[in-house]
């Protein structure tokens, strides 16, 4: 079966941040987060158009979905599916290139 979804880099480092720091007080919450985390791409890589836009942030190419505490930034319109960041909700977004990159900082 063809994957669904791709994960970059940055969205790779920001997920090992994320489950890291949850298996210092809890390494099987951490494990059972991985494993929900890879259900919902395989979700977004199935279903694609279920997230929202936020124009203020980037433009239609990407959109994002909550996924538990966490917003997921994707685009879309590829195939497969990219994750490009993976972020704690609660922290306040922006948007930025580095290097070619593009970055969302909370």
């Amino acid at each position: 079966m063809r994957r669904r979804f791709v994960v970059t880099p940055d969205a790779k480092a920001d997920l090992r941040d994320i489950l890291f720091n949850i298996a210092e007080d809890s390494p099987d919450a951490a494990e059972r987060l991985r494993s929900e985390i890879y259900e919902a791409f395989q979700r977004l890589g199935r279903s694609p158009a279920i997230g929202h836009y936020h124009e203020e942030l980037l433009d239609r190419h990407y959109r994002f979905w909550n996924f538990y505490s966490y917003v997921v930034c994707y685009v879309w319109e590829r195939k497969p599916v990219q994750i490009v960041a993976v972020v704690h909700g609660a922290r306040p977004r922006c948007v930025s290139w580095f290097e070619g990159q593009l970055r969302l900082i909370y």
